[in-house]
């Protein structure tokens, strides 16, 4: 796999910026519009984005199919320093499996607006407690792009008629 170098951008930058891609592939496949990308020793060892409703599989999210490639690409389920990029802050799920694999730094673009009792218990274990206390997080990076990605994709939804 050749990735293209960007000597101005910060790595996180950069690696967002192929999520943001992924994202947009999930998008014309009708699928939520979210990308992921695992990174190892300064290279993707996964990918993924959104594949839920293509594939039935509910735990199709980016992060866990990124995941799965990342493990199985280095032959072991501890994925201890990788850094995993995702356009959309991960769900409860998604979390569980971070937390599983020892990812070392999460980045995400941007947080899912909608305040309900998921999002909430959500959020009490990604600041409170798991998430701050075994993963180095950085937030809003693209924050405005991944955002927009979201929301374009649920106003066509709603709008199709």
């Amino acid at each position: 796999m050749q990735i293209v170098k960007y000597s101005n951008l910060s790595n996180d930058i950069k690696w967002m910026y192929y999520c943001i891609l992924l994202a947009e592939h999930a998008r014309k496949q009708g699928e939520v519009p979210v990308g992921a990308i695992l990174i190892s020793n300064n290279n993707i060892i996964g990918m993924g984005y959104n594949n839920v409703i293509k594939s039935n599989d509910p735990t199709a999210h980016a992060e866990v199919i990124a995941i799965r490639q990342g493990g199985s690409r280095i032959g072991n389920y501890r994925l201890l320093n990788s850094i995993l990029y995702v356009t959309l802050k991960p769900c409860l799920m998604c979390i569980g499996t971070i937390l599983n694999a020892r990812i070392k730094k999460l980045v995400f673009g941007t947080e899912y607006t909608n305040i309900n009792i998921l999002s909430q218990l959500a959020n009490i274990i990604y600041n409170n407690y798991y998430i701050n206390s075994f993963i180095n997080s950085v937030n809003n990076v693209f924050s405005k792009i991944c955002s927009i990605q979201l929301k374009y994709f649920f106003y066509c939804k709603r709008n199709k008629n």
